[in-house]
């Protein structure tokens, strides 16, 4: 009983120092925070500006009358804010693997989906950050968005899925970028298609009526958009439908597939060694 109580401490500590390392790296970062933010606040600011009245076709849930554009795109945007820094996190631990941090850091006497999922909770948690900070930006520049505290709560829990799903993406991203050199290129291939073949941007259902069914299909097939109508449902207390389960499958599928290929048995140690040459 003591060895296992100790045991528990012990991976309760680690468990903390990783988190507590990670924001004690973010925190003298300023410029890690405004660079997170001008994207979505540019988007918000300068091109919803001018489709601010763009909604007037149809009403479609989780929206009960017509609404502003900018409106629209807040849910989106903050799966943005999501989505970088998921991919941010990727770039971190190529780098960590590269400097033989990584290498380290698994060596440690814990079971590896543990400091595995310390480094998800600690990239989730500077995700939730962001985009906290974000819907307070939103908030100065006119954006409303529903304050009832059910609602709120459930874009909280909502929004938390969706920084744990994609910080786990990059997690497994991270098993396969072997080289910081090869990390643009892949970013390109992973953040923009998941980002526009969603409905971050604009409703599936105006994709449908102009034409783009390819697209269509595409967007509802991207986790990315179960995160982002997760949210935007939330937002309303309005039933999500599959986009709970989607986002937690991906999340469990990501990180059981990021402990493998961080399994030394099963690509850790040929990437490490790679990474070293």
């Amino acid at each position: 009983m003591p060895d296992a109580r100790g045991h528990c401490t012990h991976a309760l500590q680690a468990l903390r120092a990783i988190v507590w390392r990670e924001l004690i790296k973010f925190a003298p970062q300023k410029g890690r925070l405004i660079s997170a933010l001008v994207r979505p606040v540019l988007w918000l600011a300068v091109f919803a500006a001018g489709f601010r009245n763009v909604f007037g076709v149809a009403i479609a849930p989780p929206y009960d009358t017509y609404i502003p554009y900018d409106v629209y795109i807040a849910p989106g945007l903050i799966g943005m804010v999501l989505l970088f820094n998921g991919m941010q996190s990727s770039l971190a631990m190529v780098y960590d693997r590269e400097m033989g941090l990584m290498r380290l850091l698994l060596t440690a006497p814990l079971p590896r989906w543990w400091l595995l999922l310390a480094k998800l909770l600690a990239t989730a948690l500077l995700s939730l950050v962001q985009a906290l900070a974000f819907v307070a930006v939103a908030a100065l520049l006119g954006t409303t968005l529903p304050m009832e505290p059910r609602s709120l709560l459930h874009a909280l829990a909502a929004t938390v899925a969706a920084a744990l799903m994609l910080a786990s993406l990059g997690l497994l991203l991270s098993v396969h970028v072997r080289q910081l050199e090869n990390f643009a290129g892949t970013m390109n291939f992973v953040i923009f298609p998941m980002y526009f073949l969603s409905t971050a941007l604009y409703p599936l259902w105006k994709l449908e009526e102009s034409g783009a069914s390819w697209v269509w299909r595409a967007a509802q097939f991207n986790p990315f958009t179960h995160a982002v109508e997760w949210i935007r449902f939330a937002l309303y207390d309005k039933d999500p439908g599959m986009a709970p389960l989607v986002v937690l499958g991906t999340l469990a599928l990501c990180f059981t597939l990021a402990c493998r290929g961080y399994d030394p048995q099963h690509g850790f140690g040929n990437l490490a060694q790679r990474g070293a040459a």
